[in-house]
C-alpha cells in the first residue's frame, strides 16, 4: 500500500493540465466519490494498527498535495486565458431552477377564494375513509357500481376500508360534527379506479361545496354557481344546466360551461360539443341529512362537486390531463408566473 501511495505522489507531481476539463478529470480522478483517496481511506480500516499513524500520514500527504495542484494549475490556467477552456465554474454547486406553483394549486387557491367571498369555509379529511362515510352516509345501495372492485380503490384484507372516491365523505363529517347552517367547501385529492387517459386519471382533484340551512333552494343553489363560473372564467362564460343524477341529491344537475379551448367549435376536451361539464350538483338528498343527525323537515341544503384537473384545463387550454402528473418542466415553467 505504501508503494501504491508513493506512485499516486510521483503522478501528482509531475501531472499537467491543458485546459479546466483535465484539471476536472483529474480531481475526480482522486477526490471524486468513487475516486484513489476515499477509496485509500475506505481501506485503511484493514491496516494493522501499529501501521496506522504512517498510513494516515502518507494518505494526507497525497491528499493535501492533489488539492495543492489543483489550486496551482487552476490559477495558471485563468491567468493564460486559455481560450479553449470553459467559462463555467466547475467547482461551485449547480444551480437548480427556481419553482412555482403547481397550475393545480393555482386553479384550487382561486376556487377557494372565490367562495370565501360569499362566506364558505374550508373542511379537510382523510385520504383513507371507512365505508360508511364514503358510501352509506351519502345514500349510495349495497349493489351500487361504485362499491365495486372495478370502479374503487379498496385496501386489503378489508372490504370496508378504501381511498376515498369524492370529497363527499368529508361533507358527512362536518355535519356529524355540527348543526345547521353548514356552508363549506372541501377540497382535496380522490381516487378512482379508471384506465388513464387525455381525460381521465386514477387520481385527481375535488373541491366540493355543502350549503344546508332553513329554507335553502335550487336556486340558491344555481346563484351560486353562475357567480362562481363568472368570476373563475369570465363575465362572457356561457352555463347551462342539465338533470342527472346522484345518489346524494334529489332533484341532481350537471353543469356545462362553454368551452374556452376551441371557442365552442369542437375538439376532444368538449367531445366536439362545444360545452364542457364542470360539476355535478343537487339539493342535499333527506336520508343525506337523516344519516348525519339532522332534521330534515327543519334544513334543506344543496351539494357541488367539480374536478379540478377539468376547470385547470379550461382556464389554460390544455388538451391532455395526464400533463398534470408528469412533472415535466417545460410544461410547469410556463405557469412560473402564476400565484
Amino acid at each position: 500500500m505504501k508503494q501504491k501511495i508513493a506512485a499516486y505522489i510521483d503522478e501528482v507531481s509531475v501531472f499537467k493540465a491543458d485546459n479546466l476539463e483535465q484539471l476536472e478529470q483529474f480531481r475526480l480522478k482522486f477526490l471524486g466519490k468513487k475516486g484513489i483517496i476515499p477509496a485509500l481511506f475506505a481501506d485503511f480500516k484493514k491496516v494493522p494498527p501499529e501501521d496506522r499513524r504512517e498510513m494516515g500520514q502518507l494518505i494526507n500527504s497525497l491528499k493535501q498535495a492533489v488539492q495543492k495542484k489543483i489550486v496551482t494549475l487552476k490559477e495558471e490556467l485563468e491567468s493564460s486565458g486559455d481560450t479553449t477552456t470553459t467559462d463555467l465554474d466547475l467547482t461551485l454547486p449547480s444551480e437548480a431552477p427556481l419553482g412555482s406553483r403547481h397550475p393545480l394549486s393555482v386553479v384550487r387557491n382561486e376556487i377557494i377564494e372565490i367562495f370565501s367571498r360569499i362566506g364558505f369555509n374550508i373542511s379537510e379529511g382523510p385520504e383513507i375513509e371507512d365505508d360508511f362515510h364514503n358510501f352509506t352516509a351519502l345514500n349510495f345501495p349495497e349493489d351500487h357500481p361504485a362499491r365495486d372492485m372495478q370502479d374503487t380503490f379498496f385496501i386489503e384484507k378489508d372490504p370496508d376500508i378504501a381511498l376515498r372516491t369524492h370529497t363527499s365523505s368529508v361533507q358527512v363529517r362536518v355535519m356529524e360534527k355540527s348543526q345547521p347552517p353548514i356552508r363549506t367547501i372541501s377540497p382535496g385529492r380522490v381516487f378512482r379506479n379508471e384506465a388513464i387517459s387525455a381525460r381521465a386519471h386514477c387520481i385527481f382533484h375535488q373541491v366540493e361545496g355543502l350549503y344546508v340551512d332553513e329554507d335553502v333552494s335550487f336556486a340558491d343553489l344555481k346563484q351560486t354557481l353562475f357567480y362562481f363560473a363568472k368570476e373563475l372564467f369570465g363575465e362572457n362564460t356561457r352555463i347551462r344546466f342539465r338533470p342527472s343524477y346522484f345518489p346524494f341529491t334529489e332533484p341532481s344537475a350537471e353543469m356545462d360551461v362553454s368551452c374556452n379551448i376551441c371557442g365552442g367549435k369542437g375538439c376532444n376536451i368538449c367531445k366536439y360539443t362545444g360545452w364542457v361539464e364542470i360539476l355535478g350538483c343537487g339539493m342535499v338528498d333527506p336520508n343525506v341529512l337523516e344519516a348525519c343527525n339532522i332534521d330534515n323537515k327543519k334544513y334543506t341544503g344543496f351539494a357541488f362537486g367539480m374536478g379540478i384537473e377539468r376547470i385547470t384545463m379550461l382556464k389554460y387550454q390544455i388538451n391532455d390531463l395526464r400533463l398534470f402528473f408528469e412533472n415535466d418542466l417545460r410544461f410547469l415553467n410556463q405557469f412560473r408566473s402564476a400565484y
